[in-house]
């Protein structure tokens, strides 16, 4: 038993771990391994690098002092971080882990592209006995079918014999300050028993809530992929029963709290949903599942419901401003926010842009108002225009799309005209509103 608890310790003390990609996932793992590890975090943007070194993460997912509590000066086999864009310094690494997006394409196919460039990154620096372990949202097999083979074809080596593959799904919350990484237990799996075991003790280092072991890689990326597509069907629910007591002129917000009081009763609300996550991890599971001959009807059916959300929103908003006798045409409108959840800058797949787009088909004029979206950002990734600023002016409707703290002080009342229309997409607001989802 000391034998092996001392073989342990050593090989815990020999670790030292490359993170490629420091986004919202990759950046907060990086930070965390860095306080028990020596750490070099790897990105393609070089100005992310130079921001980061700085102690400066425009996420906002790691404070400051915190970032700044792991940085070290160059890299080194000491416990730290170092973040840098050259291939040379994470060549002594010996574990590789990859936190880059799966998005998908404008057909909603998944693109594997920044995977397959992740790894041909580090194919370039591979060696013997080193251990890739990957986190990116994935359907089942991408990893030993898709991410393995390019490892293999660049580096030569034999998987399995001479390297090694490990899955460690993700579960970074963005904007979440209580479920951090750490405070989320871990799915972990390789691809022999003993890989497993090791993946496992190498995040049950740090991960204080915990790890779970799973036999295979492929039941750790199916479950994965499930936790997200199983949140988006029950939205895609209640947004249908948000549409049907519309019609039948019934608050769904005191259904739902009715509802609410049986213990059993799972508490969804209705909303947009985007995001990285839940907006495009059905399509990577409907996409392995139409590939083995199956197509699958309920996970298909929850996303296209939940895609049409934002067009709906915009017609109801259309439907209360031309009960007020609103001239459309020429209108002005406050949109309240445009990342795809609260309190946090991400913008990626946010479904307010469906909304905006939906709205500009009736020639209504949309000022849209986030304190938290960098307006550069989401002018490149949407071309729509948008403001840090709250604007001075009187409008004919507001809509709330987003449910920053910043907007629960705003007085509504004071920035829209005497006949006007407040819509709440988020249920976040008083019951003095004209619509709610």
């Amino acid at each position: 038993m000391f034998t092996k608890q001392l073989v342990h310790n050593k090989e815990i003390m020999s670790i030292k771990i490359a993170v490629i990609g420091l986004g919202y996932v990759g950046l907060p793992l990086a930070r965390l391994f860095a306080t028990k590890f020596p750490v070099i975090g790897f990105d393609i943007n070089g100005q992310r690098i130079s921001e980061l070194n700085n102690g400066i993460d425009l996420t906002l997912e790691v404070e400051e002092d915190l970032l700044k509590s792991v940085l070290v000066n160059k890299p080194s086999n000491e416990i730290g971080l170092y973040c840098s864009n050259q291939l040379v310094d994470i060549a002594d690494c010996n574990y590789y882990i990859v936190t880059v997006p799966t998005p998908v394409d404008k057909h909603n196919k998944p693109d594997l592209t920044p995977l397959y460039k992740a790894s041909e990154t580090v194919a370039k620096v591979l060696k013997k006995g080193d251990i890739v372990i990957y986190e990116s949202t994935v359907y089942p097999g991408v990893t030993e079918e898709e991410c393995v083979p390019v490892l293999e074809k660049m580096s030569g080596l034999k998987f399995n014999e001479d390297f090694f593959a490990g899955y460690s799904p993700e579960r970074i919350n963005p904007g979440d300050k209580e479920h951090t990484v750490e405070k989320i237990l871990k799915v972990t799996a390789g691809s022999t028993p003993e890989i497993g075991k090791k993946v496992d003790a190498l995040y049950n280092s740090v991960v204080t809530a915990g790890t779970h072991l799973a036999p295979t890689i492929k039941v750790a990326e199916a479950a994965k992929v499930i936790e997200n597509s199983q949140r988006d069907i029950n939205i895609a629910f209640v947004n249908e029963l948000a549409k049907i007591f519309n019609i039948l002129e019934i608050d769904t917000k005191a259904v739902l709290e009715a509802a609410g009081t049986k213990w059993n009763f799972l508490p969804f609300k209705p909303g947009l949903v985007g995001g990285h996550c839940i907006g495009v991890d059905p399509y990577y599971l409907a996409q392995k599942a139409l590939e083995a001959g199956y197509h699958p009807e309920i996970i298909l059916a929850g996303r296209r419901m939940n895609d049409s959300m934002g067009e709906y929103v915009a017609s109801q908003v259309v439907k209360l401003m031309i009960k007020k006798e609103i001239v459309l045409h020429e209108a002005k409108l406050l949109l309240l926010g445009v990342t795809f959840k609260e309190n946090c800058p991400d913008v990626r797949n946010t479904k307010i842009v469906d909304i905006v787009h939906a709205l500009k088909g009736y020639g209504i004029n949309i000022t849209i108002y986030d304190p938290w979206a960098k307006p550069e950002e989401v002018k490149h990734e949407y071309g729509i225009e948008t403001t840090q600023v709250l604007p001075n002016s009187k409008f004919d409707a507001v809509i709330l799309g987003v449910a920053h703290k910043e907007f629960a002080a705003l007085d509504l009342k004071s920035l829209t005209k005497d006949s006007n229309v407040i819509y709440d997409v988020k249920g976040f607001l008083s019951d003095v509103v004209d619509g709610r989802l």
